[in-house]
């Protein structure tokens, strides 16, 4: 990224299952390294895109690798801004214990750690859209 990129906040959106198409494992490596190069990157998890964080994700029966774990990484790349909308998870039956229990250490705050996932109603994500410089859906 270059530095015209510098201070941009970077949104992806993730709205598709995990396991089918290359969406959500292609838009993991991306958020990977965008974070890498130190930008401010944040995730939405919406419609089906609420599957990518499920627990105990289970990929024999697909023939595709299992990319779930690199969830736990996020935090380590001070990706600590993981949305996910309420309404998407209720709408598939499922709760926030439904998902991967993810965190990050808050350096400011003696390393405590805190949790990355914060739900979200459908009218606060079109407001943290409208704060964004850059969207990528996946």
């Amino acid at each position: 990224m270059s530095e015209e990129n510098d201070g941009k906040k970077f949104m992806f959106v993730n709205r598709r299952a995990p396991y089918g198409t290359i969406y959500a494992q292609e838009s993991l490596e991306v958020v990977l390294i965008a974070a890498a190069l130190e930008q401010d990157v944040s995730l939405l998890f919406i419609d089906d895109g609420v599957f990518q964080l499920t627990k105990g994700q289970n990929t024999e029966g697909v023939g595709m690798k299992n990319f779930s774990p690199a969830y736990a990484a996020l935090g380590d790349y001070d990706v600590s801004k993981l949305y996910v909308e309420k309404e998407s998870l209720e709408e598939r039956g499922l709760t926030l214990d439904d998902l991967q229990h993810l965190t990050w250490e808050d350096e400011d705050d003696d390393w405590a750690e805190k949790d990355s996932i914060r739900l979200v109603s459908r009218d606060e994500v079109k407001k943290l859209i409208e704060e964004q410089d850059v969207l990528l859906s996946f």
